[in-house]
């Protein structure tokens, strides 16, 4: 078994496909295996394409094994990322959309903080090279661990909303140029840091019920990574790491029609789960010392 299994869900973006294979064939870390689920309609479908059975044939020539799935029909991104979690054995599952291109020691750096800090999750946020000259320093205001990473167990009413600005346009990269020393990693609190570069411990997205309750959503969403790393968030913790070294591709997104947001589906998961009794040690004694309702 391999330390991760890495989750690729796609749609339609052969050429972004492409790109995110290479980037793991350039991986300083190499202990992963891949799981790719495409949802792309059947005359439109390139798993077989010469280019990404070449990237295939490359990794597994490079000991990595590679799973490719036609998940079909869709029922929405929630369910397609049930899916992807449903075929994973390994302790860390890495899930990264098909528009990205990730600079080399990305996945090894994304590790280490998570071993390092035993939490829920580490984020890269994906930033948009194009936007380098966009500089918004009115939304650079970033909170940073200083010191171990912690749950947050904040409810529906208090979520840290404002949080998410760091991490829009190219404000990840302007704050590495600003605060990150040469081989420094800095952690940063988030309410969500996105969905295109998550790495998870399996167990801990598991114990919140990963996207069990996909079907309560339409096959039309978005927001279902959010729902997750808030979860996660309340129970174990989870941050943002910089130097990111995420970059978006600019593709046009696949998710069009936003109007329902599984986020509303947030308080009635919290309550479910505070319903269950905490399994996490960390999570019972920052409940205990910062005097908030037992789950």
């Amino acid at each position: 078994m391999a330390r991760i299994d890495v989750l690729i869900p796609t749609y339609r973006r052969k050429t972004g496909l492409a790109i995110v294979l290479t980037s793991l064939l350039g991986q300083t870390f190499a202990d992963f295996n891949v799981v790719i689920s495409d949802q792309t309609e059947e005359e439109n479908c390139y798993l077989d394409s010469i280019e990404i059975q070449t990237l295939v044939r490359a990794l597994r020539w490079h000991g990595h094994k590679v799973a490719l799935h036609r998940h079909l029909p869709p029922r929405g991104m929630a369910e397609q990322r049930h899916f992807l979690l449903e075929q994973s054995a390994a302790p860390y599952v890495h899930f990264i959309d098909d528009d990205v291109l990730l600079d080399p020691s990305v996945l090894q750096r994304m590790l280490t903080v998570l071993e390092t800090e035993s939490c829920g999750f580490v984020g890269c946020p994906a930033t948009g090279l194009h936007l380098l000259q966009d500089v918004r320093p009115q939304q650079q205001h970033i909170e940073l661990w200083n010191g171990p990473v912690r749950p947050e167990p904040f409810k529906a009413s208090s979520i840290p909303w404002e949080r998410h600005l760091v991490n829009n346009a190219a404000n990840p990269l302007h704050l590495e140029q600003r605060l990150v020393e040469p081989g420094q990693v800095l952690r940063y609190k988030i309410a969500w840091v996105g969905g295109a570069n998550v790495l998870f411990d399996r167990a801990k997205l598991l114990s919140v019920g990963g996207f069990s309750w996909w079907q309560r959503l339409p096959r039309e969403h978005a927001g279902e990574e959010v729902v997750v790393q808030f979860l996660l968030i309340r129970k174990y913790g989870g941050c943002g790491i910089l130097p990111s070294g995420t970059y978006h591709l600019g593709l046009p997104t696949n998710v069009e029609n936003r109007e329902r947001n599984a986020t509303e589906l947030f308080a009635e998961l919290c309550e479910e789960l505070d319903c269950r009794p905490v399994e996490d040690e960390q999570a019972r004694e920052y409940a205990s010392s910062h005097s908030t309702t037992p789950r």
